[in-house]
């Protein structure tokens, strides 16, 4: 049975009985004075350690919802870009100028005179994807501008509800 450090010390002559009866009478007063009045000793790096974990917890969770906004508004994009590819209406073979506000410049869109008359009674909206411009139906304009309402460019709808 291997021995214990006291005792190996004991052994090799470098601590005498009398050390080693004070240390263990220091050790059982330490043990006596805690069960008497339950004092219970601060361990700091146990504190230190339970609050790193904490922060590390924190930063976890506000990397997990960047990550999980980053994605959202990205499927959302993809969203608004399958609902303008399935629904675009064909602009003809564009003799008439539809002219349309986009931020504080008037831009122009050529269209026949059949899609003109739907923008302007507002059947159709434009919107924009990417670099261009598409013209949509008002449902499916709806539906974009719940997802985001910076792609609906032009609603004449819209207008006149801002006219009256």
């Amino acid at each position: 049975m291997a021995l214990s450090l006291q005792d190996q010390l004991l052994k090799a002559g470098l601590s005498d009985k009398k050390k080693a009866n004070q240390a263990k009478k220091a050790i059982h007063k330490k043990a006596e004075h805690k069960r008497k009045h339950k004092v219970e000793q601060v361990d700091e790096t146990k504190l230190a350690a339970e609050k790193a974990r904490a922060e590390k917890i924190a930063k976890d969770r506000k990397l997990n919802q960047d990550a999980k906004d980053i994605a959202e508004k990205k499927a959302v994009k993809a969203q608004i870009k399958q609902l303008i590819e399935l629904n675009k209406q064909a602009k003809g073979k564009g003799d008439i100028a539809c002219n349309f506000p986009h931020n504080n410049v008037v831009k122009r869109l050529y269209v026949d005179q059949k899609t003109q008359n739907r923008i302007s009674q507002g059947k159709f909206a434009i919107v924009s994807v990417g670099d261009g411009y598409e013209i949509v139906p008002m449902q499916v304009a709806d539906k974009i501008s719940l997802r985001d309402e910076s792609c609906v460019v032009y609603r004449a709808d819209a207008k006149e509800q801002a006219e009256a």
